[in-house]
């Protein structure tokens, strides 16, 4: 799949800024006044920020509106309502917070719900498609709320709970890239089931279908290199997991706890883009790309 800046950003921001929603929820810090603003300012900058930024990957954002009507059937439309529903949940409850100096329990937990819920809708979004074997399975919500739920709590300040969600992340993280790499293979689609021909022979591409390049080629075709990919998963594990969880270890400050994080951010983004750039598409055998 072509890894598209405004989704690779849509996915890391998106998903540390509801993990912090959940912590705060549970009241993990517990802060209140301007501290506690300072907190939720940082969370909706990442949600809504990391939200606003999808819309650039669609062909018509006028028309994302739309999406919300189609809860019944489309997780994406799903994703919309859960966000919404989350954001204002906790806004409501940040207004308790911050200037009440309140804590609406019921409302905090029913926040950090659907902010999880937001997040397992967004994985769901990918996991659900046969077409991708490599997303097609549980892991990836796993992946996607572990990592939202250990970013989250790097962000609350919550050291002990970060430094055992972390290594929990980075073990998902490994079962899944050992997963995808066997998934197409496994899943018994190639070119004679692309093509349809597979009854009459073997099936070899000759020539691709076209000349030119089209949408299904831009879109759903990217080849990344083996040893590409082995760098930036080791960047990925590295400076996502394996630092951050070093850099907790040392006594605490506020600039360890920021270089922590900003390893971490770092981290998910070059695993977020191998998450789009190792899909393999199954429209790449027609093409005779796979």
């Amino acid at each position: 799949m072509h890894p598209a800046p405004s989704v690779i950003v849509f996915t890391t921001l998106s998903g540390l800024g509801f993990g912090l929603l959940f912590w705060l929820g549970l009241g993990m810090p517990g802060v209140t006044g301007w501290v506690a603003f300072a907190f939720f300012a940082i969370a909706y900058a990442l949600a809504v920020g990391g939200l606003l930024a999808s819309t650039f990957h669609l062909g018509h954002p006028e028309r994302a509106m739309k999406a919300f009507s189609q809860w019944r059937s489309s997780w994406l439309s799903r994703e919309g309502v859960c966000a919404v529903a989350a954001l204002l949940v906790m806004g409501l409850y940040a207004l308790g917070v911050v200037f009440l100096d309140t804590r609406w329990s019921v409302l905090g937990v029913l926040g950090a719900i659907l902010s999880m819920g937001t997040v397992f809708t967004t994985s769901m979004i990918y996991a659900q498609l046969k077409t991708v074997p490599r997303w097609n399975t549980f892991l990836t919500p796993l992946l996607f709320l572990s990592l939202a739920l250990a970013g989250g709590a790097l962000l609350a300040g919550q050291m002990l709970i970060a430094l055992f969600l972390l290594p929990v992340a980075a073990a998902v993280q490994v079962a899944w890239w050992l997963r995808g790499d066997r998934a197409l293979a496994r899943s018994g689609t190639d070119m004679a089931s692309a093509t349809g021909l597979g009854d009459i022979g073997t099936v070899r591409a000759f020539e691709p279908p076209h000349t030119g390049t089209n949408y299904l080629l831009r879109e759903f075709v990217h080849v990344v290199g083996r040893k590409h990919a082995r760098k930036l998963r080791t960047i990925a594990l590295t400076a996502g997991y394996t630092l951050p969880f070093i850099v907790l270890l040392v006594p605490f400050s506020h600039i360890m706890a920021a270089i922590a994080v900003a390893l971490h951010l770092g981290g998910v983004a070059a695993s977020r883009w191998l998450f789009f750039a190792e899909a393999e598409h199954v429209v790449g055998l027609y093409y005779g790309k796979r």
